[in-house]
Order: C-alpha cells, then sequence, then structure tokens
C-alpha cells in the first residue's frame, strides 16, 4: 500500500525521493513493503543483486524482502522522520508538512553485512550505515516505536 499523499521526485542531491505532497499525520503508512518477493539468503551482499541488496529490507536473520512500490525511492537519514512499524510498513514519526522529504534510517531494518556511506549531510550525521548492531543507544531509544519487530526482539529491547 502506497500513500496518495506523497509522491516521487528527484531530490536534487542523490536521485528520486519520497515527498509529501499534502501534510501527512503521526503514525500514518508512508509505503508498505507486506506484498513483496522475499528473499532468503546468508547476507545481503549475497542476494542476487547489488540493487536488490540496496532496496530490499532486512526482516528476519536471513530474509530480506523487495517491494515495487514507492518504498523502492525511500532515502535515509540520520535525523529522518519516518520509521518503521511492525516489520513492513514505513510510518510517519511525526506529523510532516506538505513538501517535506520523507526520510528514514536504514539501520531500523538492518542488521547484516550490508554498508554505506551517508550523504545526509546532517551535523549528527554517522557516516556509515549498515547495521542496527552499531546504532549508538542514544539512536535506539530516540527511535523506540519505530524500530523493526524483528530487530526489537532480537535484543530484547
Amino acid at each position: 500500500m502506497d500513500n496518495s499523499k506523497v509522491e516521487v521526485r528527484e531530490t536534487h542531491a542523490i536521485g528520486k525521493g519520497l515527498f509529501a505532497l499534502k501534510n501527512i499525520k503521526k503514525n500514518e503508512v508512508i509505503a508498505d513493503w507486506t506484498d513483496g518477493p522475499i528473499y532468503k539468503a546468508k547476507s545481503c551482499m549475497s542476494l542476487p543483486t547489488e540493487e536488490l541488496a540496496d532496496h530490499a529490507i532486512q526482516f528476519d536473520e536471513n530474509y530480506w524482502i523487495d517491494t515495487e512500490g514507492i518504498g523502492r525511492y525511500s532515502n535515509h537519514s540520520c535525523e529522518p522522520n519516518c520509521g518503521i512499524k511492525g516489520k513492513f510498513q514505513l510510518v510517519a514519526m511525526r506529523d510532516i508538512k506538505k513538501g517535506e522529504w520523507l526520510t528514514w534510517d536504514y539501520d531500523m531494518t538492518e542488521d547484516s553485512d550490508w554498508i554505506m556511506q551517508c550523504k545526509c549531510g546532517i551535523s549528527s550525521c554517522r557516516e556509515v550505515i549498515g547495521a542496527f548492531r552499531d546504532m549508538p543507544k542514544k539512536v535506539r531509544e530516540k527511535y523506540k516505536g519505530y524500530i523493526s519487530d524483528w530487530l526489537v526482539k532480537k535484543y530484547s529491547l
């Protein structure tokens, strides 16, 4: 399910991203991976393609799910306005105003060998993104309620 209040457009910085066409309420679903294709692999980097490794989200120790919906264009930020509910839903972590760029922290789902150099450009940027286990405790606390259920269970949060 893709939210009709969201559009995919160029970010002028890192390619395509998601932007609010209308105001979005806290906890409103932005994108949902629920019906996407599922992949089992020993690690993220052993998924069939690099594109899949960069776009699928991890939802269990050796499982990833992809989407053909707008979730594929969701971008990372170390100061996100969206987070994960359950295992597959990207939701607003706060009220979002029309025109805002919608972002989430990829470490909210990932705990594998995948890494990326962050380009969010904010002062609190962690620079390298990839595994929940490396996320600072204070960041985990800030994201409470917006971390994938599989990680909450794995780390007894």
